[in-house]
Order: structure tokens, then sequence, then C-alpha cells
């Protein structure tokens, strides 16, 4: 595995700017001091945005001793943990506060929208923008300015389209329940058992941090590993349940409506890492590399995030499965109808520009009219495009979901279907 390696001196500045950014958090969680919210908002914000960093660094150098589509997966998910720890605290604390229940439906349709609405669309706009600059400098930039996926990432669209069927079920009910966590985790850990067995491809080069900790002996390297993985999970745990509560105190204390700090503000700070590793892979044209890292990352958000939910809620003192009021069960329609288009766009391995920019206005319109009536119409403009150009491209949905199934569940169908036949 080659690594595009950085000077020890900017390692040096890197790793202290994470820390000091991450220090004031952990600092004021333990001396028991409690800011004012719009404080503690920013504060144990930045400590949530500096643990997602180093639990990214620490993935990514972890490749180093890992390979194929399955360590990209676990690792995807590592990376995005502090999402999962907001999200998860809002809706263990929902059993015993029902007015938190909001905001776990909140914060998990906020991570899922940002994902595809801005950082799909960041990185086809990086890619373009790369391309153009080799070009201008006369050097050989590739002709085409799409973003274009390899063919083993049809496994994840496979699976990606099982869990948006799926992911219908809780508006239409009026809540997550049992039965839809047990399905949703189901997919995810068949994905994971999938991939495991395709084997994938290399995984792709090393950036920054993580590709100088990657030269390192294996025994340092494999101790800066787990000491990024413990620091991260300290600064995580410092950090996450008292960001989570500054938000609904910084809510009303501003005059903001609560609801829509913890679906955005939250979000941005947990993804911000992952957005900015994705959009630099493909300025640097590995647009596979980028586009693959989010695809990832949105399966396991819209499988495991939302099927724990109604475990965490259950585990805080509620029931089984976590309701949803009116505005939750629009909030999730309007994500699950962005699911079905952007994997409509991704079916067949390509991301073009036009789609891209479409992906982006649907999701700007959202703030713009941010009403009832227009999530719901809103929801039904995604819908519409989204099965439209998966009709058109009915044989490459087939394809993601042959590649999903495997070798081994295919033949079992075909006996099957010939032991019928007899």
């Amino acid at each position: 595995m080659s690594a595009e390696t950085i000077s020890f001196r900017t390692l040096t500045l890197r790793v202290a700017i994470t820390l000091a950014v991450a220090l004031p958090a952990v600092a004021l969680r333990l001396s028991g001091v409690h800011p004012t919210p719009v404080l503690g908002m920013v504060i144990y914000g930045a400590g949530v945005l500096a643990a997602a960093v180093v639990l990214m660094w620490a993935a990514e150098t972890a490749r180093a001793d890992m390979s194929g589509a399955l360590a990209l997966a676990l690792l995807a998910l590592i990376a995005v943990l502090p999402e999962y720890a907001v999200d998860l605290y809002y809706a263990y604390t929902a059993g015993s506060k029902p007015e938190y229940t909001s905001y776990a439906a909140a914060n998990m349709t906020g991570a899922n929208r940002l994902l595809v609405g801005v950082g799909w669309a960041l990185v086809v706009l990086a890619f373009a923008l790369g391309a153009r600059r080799l070009a201008k400098r006369g050097e050989k930039a590739p002709a085409r300015r799409d973003v274009h996926l390899d063919r083993h990432h049809r496994i994840e669209l496979g699976f990606l389209a099982m869990a948006a069927v799926i992911a219908f079920i809780p508006p239409l009910v009026g809540e997550i329940g049992w039965y839809v966590s047990i399905l949703l985790i189901a997919i995810y850990v068949a994905y994971i058992a999938r991939i495991a067995r395709s084997g994938g491809e290399d995984v792709e080069e090393l950036v920054g941090v993580p590709a100088w900790l990657a030269q390192l002996p294996r025994k340092q390297r494999r101790l800066a590993t787990w000491g990024g993985f413990l620091l991260g999970a300290i600064i995580v745990f410092a950090s996450a349940e008292p960001f989570a509560e500054s938000l609904v105190e910084a809510g009303s204390k501003l005059g903001v409506d609560e609801f829509l700090l913890v679906q955005w503000l939250a979000p941005l700070a947990s993804e911000a890492p992952e957005l900015i590793v994705a959009v630099v892979f493909a300025w640097r044209l590995r647009d596979n590399d980028a586009i693959g890292a989010l695809l990832s990352s949105k399966v396991n958000q819209w499988t495991l995030l939302i099927g724990t939910l109604p475990l965490a809620y259950k585990a805080g003192g509620g029931d089984w499965s976590l309701p949803l009021d009116s505005r939750q069960a629009e909030e999730v329609l309007l994500t699950a109808a962005q699911t079905v288009l952007g994997l409509a766009m991704l079916i067949d391995l390509y991301f073009r520009r036009a789609e891209a920019a479409l992906l982006f206005a649907l999701f700007a319109v959202q703030f713009v009219l941010p009403d009832q009536t227009a999530r719901l119409w809103l929801s039904g403009v995604y819908l519409a495009i989204g099965f439209s150009i998966l009709i058109a491209r009915h044989r490459d949905l087939g394809a993601a979901m042959n590649a999903a199934a495997g070798p081994a569940l295919r033949a079992g169908v075909r006996r099957a279907g010939s032991h019928r036949r007899r």
C-alpha cells in the first residue's frame, strides 16, 4: 500500500491542533464545571469534532494491517462513532424524558441527509475541479468529469436498496419498531458477512497523518492505532452527552428551534472529518475512493444507526419501539425518499454532475420551504424522480441485488427452483 506522507513537523502540528481543540471539553467534563449552554455547545461540539478526527486517523492507520472491503466497512463505522454516540444518547434519554424522542429522529435524519445531499455532491464538485486544475496546468487529466464507482460497490448499493424499502415502514406506522430494528440490523450483519466473503479490492492510499503513521514499524504502528482508538473514545465519552444537552439548552436560550440545532449542527460536527477526507480524495482524482467511503457510511447509518435507536430507547426505560410524532415521521419519510433518489443516481456506478447538482438543490429547498406541506411535496419529488431513474436502470438495480445476494445465496435459490420444477 503506497502512501502520500507528510513531514514530521506537519504531523506534530496537526496532532497538536486536534488535541488543543479537544482539551477544553475533556477538562470541563473532568472538572464538573457547567458552562453556559451556548459556550458548552461550542466547546463540546469542538470535542466531538476532534474525536471524529482522531478516530478517523486511527481507523485509516489500521488499514495498513487490514485489507479488502470488510476493512473499509468496519473502519467507516468506527470513523462515525461520534455520530452514533450523540444519537444513541438522545434515544436512551428519551426512555425517561419523552421530549427527547424527537431529537433522536432529528439527529439521525440530519446526518443521513447531510451525507447524501451535501457530501455526495461535494465529491462530484471536487473531482470536476481537480480534473480542470490538471487540464489548465497542461497535465494529463481524465476525459470524464463524472464520478465513477468500481463494480464491487454494487454490494453496498444492493444492501442500501434493501434498507431503503424497509425505511418507509417507520413513517407509515408512526414508530421505529422493534421489528424494523431487527430487519435493519440483520441487513447490516448480512452486509458485513457478504463483503467479508467478497474480499473486495485493496483499500485506497493513505494521506496525511495516517500515511505517516502507516510507515512506522508494525509494533509502533499498532500501538499508535490502538492509542488513537482509546483517545478518541475518551474524547467521545467526555463530549457527546454534554454536547447533546447543550444543543437543546442553547436552542431555548437563543430562541432557535432545538430540533433544527440537533438535526444539523450535531451531524455537521461528527461528519465533517469524513466529508473533508472524501473531498480531498476527489480533488486528487480518486473518485472511487471518495464516493465509495461515503456510500459505505450511508449503508451503516441507514441500517445499524436506525436499528439501534429502539434498543437504546428500551435501555433508557422506554418501550421496544421508538415513537414518532407527525413531524418526525415526515422527516424520516423525506430522508427515505432522498435515499431512493441517491440510490437511483449511483445504481449504474456513475454519478454525474447534473445529478449531483439536482441532489444538492433538492437538499437546499428544505431550508427555503421548511413547513409540513413542503416536506411532503419534496418527498414526492424525490420519489418520482428516483423511481423513474430506477425503472430506466432496472438492469443495474438487478445487478446490485445479485451482487448483494452473493454466489452462495444465488446458487441456493437456483437449487431450490430446480427442486420445485421436479
